[in-house]
């Protein structure tokens, strides 16, 4: 409408100014009129969306995991976008300090943030988060999913996860499985297991992930569930024996190890995931523009085939979908949590 003003005081002023008679150009100025609000719609509606650089902030150091997938997205978002997408790393807290600042970020489509299955852990376990995940974040996609192996340390009497159930019920409280700390993936991974197979295998939680692959080495702790990007060098090396994946099939890395469900254990779903969401309230349009921009990037075979062979799958989703699995993971372990009454130290 302000467009439509404009310019007839414009055509107004031109005609008075020549002399011309308006009737004669009425037919192109409303032609003109007419296309004008739907041209500045249109750009309204597709925009010139990016017009500056985009932050993907991901929640924790360099050289993990989520910072490699995150800088793959990155990049790819860079070549589609048109502009650089900024890696900035906010670590802290398990997560939280990275994804605070995301939450208090504007929603216009410049700030995202690499989220992971931990924050679904979270909005149960953690009660003094300063936001609120399921509230304050938009879904845009999946990027990548790893399962957990299932790796005991050699001097462990079981080879499969029959025998180490069997074990664990012979003898409670004596085996041990290690993560890299209290409500992290591999720690509820645990818990779950306890749950579905009535053992009592006992948690040990370490400051990281690396004082407690040092001990399962060691034979300190009896067994890990452990992510392929540790377990996989160790398990070719022999120093750690693999009873089960927690994916739904074979991993192409591993494809001697039986998956959950060929075990016996087909509800034992456990991995982590890695997805993009961003601040809620951002537009729908750009939303659906980032997540479809994921999806192509993530199907490019050769991506997905170097990633395989180190335990990653990766892939896109719709907004829609990822929400589903965010809403459903908010459930299971909320229902573990509460089950084995976990507290966060």
């Amino acid at each position: 409408m302000l467009i439509q003003i404009r310019f007839r005081a414009s055509l107004a002023r031109w005609v008075l100014a020549t002399g011309a008679s308006l009737a004669r150009f009425a037919p192109a100025a409303a032609i003109a009129i007419a296309v004008l609000p739907h041209s500045a719609l249109a750009q309204s509606a597709t925009g010139t969306y990016p017009i500056k650089p985009v932050r993907l902030v991901v929640p924790f150091p360099p050289g993990g995991p989520a910072d490699t997938i995150g800088r793959l997205v990155g990049g790819e978002l860079t070549a589609s976008l048109g502009q650089p997408v900024i890696i900035d790393n906010r670590a802290g807290a398990g997560g939280a300090i990275g994804a605070d600042a995301v939450a208090k970020s504007a929603p216009d489509g410049y700030t995202f943030l690499i989220s992971n299955v931990g924050d679904t852990i979270a909005v149960t376990l953690q009660k003094n988060l300063p936001y609120d995940y399921v509230r304050h974040f938009t879904p845009v996609s999946l990027v990548a999913s790893t399962p957990f192996f299932i790796v005991v340390h050699p001097s462990v009497a079981a080879r499969n996860v029959a025998e180490l159930i069997a074990l664990a019920k012979a003898k409670p409280g004596t085996l041990t499985f290690g993560s890299a700390g209290i409500g992290v993936g591999s720690h509820l991974a645990g818990e779950l297991f306890n749950q579905m197979t009535g053992t009592s295998i006992t948690h040990i939680p370490y400051k990281g992930q690396a004082p407690a692959n040092t001990d399962l080495l060691g034979g300190q702790i009896s067994l890990m569930f452990s992510n392929p990007l540790n377990a996989l060098p160790l398990m070719q090396a022999g120093r750690l024996r693999a009873l089960a994946v927690t994916s739904r099939t074979r991993l192409p890395a591993a494809p001697d190890v039986p998956t959950s469900a060929e075990v016996g254990l087909p509800g034992f779903d456990a991995g982590t995931w890695l997805a993009v969401v961003a601040p809620a309230g951002t537009p729908p349009a750009i939303v659906n523009r980032v997540s479809a921009d994921i999806a192509r990037a993530m199907a490019v075979r050769e991506t997905r085939e170097k990633f395989a062979a180190q335990g990653v799958e990766l892939f896109g989703s719709t907004p829609a979908e990822l929400g589903r699995l965010i809403t459903s993971d908010v459930a299971k372990w909320a229902d573990v949590i509460v089950k084995g009454k976990i507290s966060a130290e």
